[in-house]
């Protein structure tokens, strides 16, 4: 099957390219060379694909979100994170003995070089976590320093242990960092999940004990995070690991991707509108009004998706550990009283129901998130620890696709050429 372009008289057949889920794209890889110099534009590269890959399938219009096939719902409900991070990277969920392998392997390779907390030591308290994780998952580098051999098993599976095993003490280091509290090394008998909840929140005068219900959660948490096709993280890890540079100066730079707010700040830029809706008196009706008025600047946050056009399906699997973690802890917060007021206007609200704006994973997470008093600046640190698998699968897909290095074209709209003028001439 082939689509055509005509241009300046002359016709171009291009090839198109069906997915398994028959998604067709036309192929333009040869555009530029068979038409002498033509090129597309597409700005945010929002219709086009830049790569073929097996790893997550999307459906916005749907709400469908799919990891190696499985559903989202069936994952989240049944399996533990790390046996989906091991489908994500390797393809197949992992029989018994491949998850204790796995999980051996990562606590094996779990401690962080001593050398590490100097490079921690010189950042100030007050600085944001998210440019702690990303300076110190690049700082691995000079700890681990020879190339991943990608043709090699081996090398590809220890680098993806060493920096599963890793980046949850880094992550955990940050928030330590953050609230004046000593660094810990987690405890090696505890699930994967339950190790990051004990390196995070344990007191170092008292001992630990993870609640169930809010392990739950962040397993789902962690889930509905590990992947989501070809966002601005994933695109920026692959794009960086193009040029062969290695797994974890890739992830660094997804870290820092990640790290805006119209990406994986999106959580924290819930709380920040919550906090404003209170500083102003909590007054949700006032702000839902202001949210419909097209002359107004008010953005109401963690509503809609610029992906999912109907739902999220992430939302309604997480509203439920909300509402649990919310019960088991009894927390009273005005802040989650502002926010729980806001769900149920916009669920209830035609304006929101008919556009289709309902609370997404970002409001319910950053909800999760307060509740379990972690800083606001620390969201996004939970996010990208929750993404790291699929980082992991993009950058191990594109090095054993052998894909060409990233290169977008342009549309020069500069000045054309013009002669130099001497300094005192001009």
């Amino acid at each position: 099957m082939n689509a055509s372009i005509e241009f300046e008289g002359k016709k171009y057949e291009l090839p198109v390219v069906t997915g398994t889920e028959n998604e067709n794209a036309i192929d333009i890889s040869k555009l530029r060379a068979s038409t002498g110099g033509l090129i597309t534009l597409d700005r945010g590269f929002k219709n086009t694909g830049s790569c073929e890959s097996a790893v997550t399938f999307l459906d916005g219009e749907k709400g469908i979100l799919r990891y190696r096939g499985y559903a989202i719902e069936e994952l989240a409900e049944n399996a533990s994170f790390l046996e989906v991070a091991y489908l994500l990277i390797f393809g197949e969920l992992p029989n018994t003995t491949q998850l204790d392998k796995f999980y051996a392997d990562i606590k094996e390779e779990s401690h962080v070089d001593e050398e590490m907390k100097k490079i921690l030591d010189g950042f100030p308290k007050s600085a944001h976590p998210m440019g702690v994780v990303s300076s110190l998952t690049n700082a691995l580098i000079a700890f681990n320093p020879s190339s991943v051999n990608v043709d090699s098993e081996e090398d590809m599976y220890n680098a993806i242990i060493k920096i599963l095993a890793k980046f949850p003490v880094l992550c955990a280091w940050a928030l330590r960092k953050r609230t004046g509290q000593p660094l810990d090394y987690g405890d090696s008998s505890l699930s994967y999940v339950d190790n990051v909840l004990k390196m995070m929140f344990k007191k170092a005068n008292q001992d630990y004990k993870v609640n169930p219900v809010v392990s739950s959660a962040l397993n789902k948490l962690l889930i509905l995070h590990a992947d989501h096709e070809q966002n601005c993280s994933a695109s920026t890890v692959r794009i960086v690991g193009s040029s062969h540079a290695g797994l974890f100066a890739s992830i660094s730079a997804g870290i820092s991707a990640l790290w805006g707010p119209l990406h994986g700040g999106a959580n924290q830029a819930v709380i920040e509108m919550l906090e404003g809706i209170k500083e102003d008196g909590g007054d949700t009706k006032k702000y839902m009004a202001k949210a419909k008025d097209k002359n107004d600047s008010f953005r109401l946050m963690g509503f809609g998706h610029r992906v999912y056009k109907n739902f999220d399906p992430r939302a309604k699997i997480i509203k439920k550990s909300a509402d649990d973690v919310l019960g088991s802890l009894g927390i009273e917060d005005p802040v989650l009283d502002i926010a729980k007021g806001l769900e149920k206007e916009a669920l209830e609200d035609q304006y929101f129901v008919d556009r289709k704006l309902y609370p997404n994973v970002d409001f319910y997470s950053g909800i999760i998130y307060r509740a379990l008093g972690i800083p606001t600046d620390m969201f996004t640190v939970m996010f990208a620890l929750g993404r790291l698998p699929g980082w992991i699968a993009q950058w191990r897909e594109m090095r054993l696709q052998k894909e060409p290095i990233g290169r977008p074209r342009q549309v020069y709209t500069g000045k054309t050429h013009r002669p130099f003028v001497e300094a005192n001439k001009r």
